[in-house]
């Protein structure tokens, strides 16, 4: 049987909230099987379990097993606190400032993070409504869900019972197909409106609606989101961009109004322009054929991302048709680069990034003049700009209804793990306790490369 649960609290509940009894959900009520769950994540769990601790799979991990899809990450809550993890798996290291966790590490550069469970803090609990400083406290398991940004990613599953857990009502919400923000949304979003991109991120990816009154909180503080810091935005949005569903969270956003706290200068473009259906039509174009190519495993470098949701801005307010010539492509380039400091002041884009958005934008024209089949120019084929405006150029070749641009040669990405980090190196025996030699020990030449007598 299922075990019941009480309604969700209100986040501004004060800080002694009294916290409902789970929802449980046995074996054989729910989909998620431990067949599909990484095991490196069933050991790091099985070996907490077997130190005294609690520990469960959680968050995105859950809501994708739930979905019949297959996570990205596996990340583990535990009772453990950091320094107790560490000295289970010596395999692993601390990191985090604001909230310290462990990142465990296995071959082929996979890591699973393990988190302590954590409670609100009591300046979100009570106090004024302002962006939250960087406080967090150890709690338990109903504490850790509570204090979760959306429903659906606040669900627990424990490997000794094969039973999710469900606090918030995570459950009912998938299987409405709904992104519900845990407690007041108003509230939430006022201590850290970066909430907001998570919300209309995972709608877009798992073609969710939004919760209504999650929506209109949204649509009211859209513009908080620019009390961020610029570091935090600019890593949501890149994921946002890579993560196969930027045209659908490209329209949520517009609609929203998020899109226009992060890009201000589009709003003319996409809201008041006379066009401004058909600029729209072309930008969510684009990024369809950006997903598409997600999809398929393609990596788009950040750069070259931006280029391309640059294009419809360029193409309205620089006329980016006209420049026909080298001379005309230049200026072009100097103008865009002139803007492009001034727009992307929130998003910290560095000067070289800039400086290559400018250039691939100017060269689209050049590149476009002539593809006449009968081969590029030698001098344009010379160009240090040439091979990134190819790869704008055959993006927006499909974009306009052409071949497909499947044989790009895009970046390839080092071994990662499974949340995106570069496991350490292992140091070089040579340099483990201090610098080698600075001469070959085995070459035929001696030391140095002089011939030996």
């Amino acid at each position: 049987m299922l075990s019941s649960m009480n309604t969700t609290p209100s986040a501004s509940s004060g800080a002694d909230l009294e916290l409902p009894e789970p929802l449980i959900i046995p074996q054989g009520k729910h989909p998620v099987s431990e067949k599909n769950i990484d095991p490196d994540a069933l050991m790091v769990m099985r070996r907490l379990i077997e130190a005294g601790f609690a520990a469960y799979l959680v968050g995105g991990g859950v809501r994708d097993l739930f979905l019949g899809k297959t996570p990205k990450d596996f990340d583990i809550s535990t009772s453990a606190r950091p320094g107790q993890v560490r000295k289970i798996f010596r395999n692993s290291r601390i990191i985090g400032r604001r909230f310290r966790l462990v990142q465990v590490f296995f071959g082929g550069g996979k890591i699973i993070e393990v988190a302590t469970f954590r409670r609100r803090s009591e300046y979100e609990i009570g106090g004024e409504d302002v962006v939250l400083p960087a406080n967090n406290s150890f709690g338990n398991p109903a504490e850790d869900a509570f204090r979760r940004d959306l429903t659906i990613n606040a669900l627990f599953y424990e490997i000794e019972g094969s039973t999710v857990i469900d606090y918030i009502g995570g459950v009912k919400d998938l299987h409405d197909r709904i992104v519900r923000m845990v407690g007041d949304p108003e509230r939430r979003i006022t201590r850290d409106p970066v909430r907001m991109m998570r919300v209309i991120r995972h709608a877009a990816r798992a073609g969710f609606a939004v919760e209504p009154i999650t929506w209109e909180a949204i649509c009211r503080h859209s513009e908080k989101l620019g009390l961020c810091p610029v570091s935090r935005i600019r890593d949501e949005l890149f994921k946002d961009l890579k993560g196969g569903a930027s045209s659908t969270w490209a329209k949520l956003a517009c609609d929203s109004g998020l899109f226009y706290a992060i890009f201000p200068f589009y709003r003319e473009v996409l809201a008041a322009h006379p066009e401004a259906a058909a600029n729209m039509r072309r930008l969510l174009r684009i990024l369809s054929v950006v997903d598409r190519l997600a999809e398929a495993g393609h990596i788009i470098t950040d750069g070259l991302l931006i280029t391309l949701l640059l294009v419809p801005w360029a193409e309205v307010e620089m006329d980016l048709s006209a420049a026909q010539t080298q001379k005309e492509s230049y200026l072009l380039s100097r103008n865009i680069r002139n803007s492009l400091g001034e727009m992307f002041g929130k998003l910290n884009i560095n000067r070289a990034m800039q400086d290559d958005v400018a250039r691939s934008l100017a060269t689209l024209p050049l590149l476009t003049k002539h593809d006449n089949g009968t081969g590029w120019p030698k001098w344009l084929q010379k160009k240090s700009y040439f091979k990134n405006g190819m790869h704008i150029f055959r993006i927006m070749v499909e974009v306009n209804g052409g071949p497909m641009a499947g044989d790009l040669p895009f970046a390839t990405p080092k071994p990662v793990s499974n949340h995106g980090e570069t496991a350490p190196k292992r140091p070089h025996p040579l340099r483990s306790g201090g610098r080698g030699p600075a001469f070959a020990l085995k070459t035929k030449g001696g030391v140095f490369g002089f011939r030996k007598d």
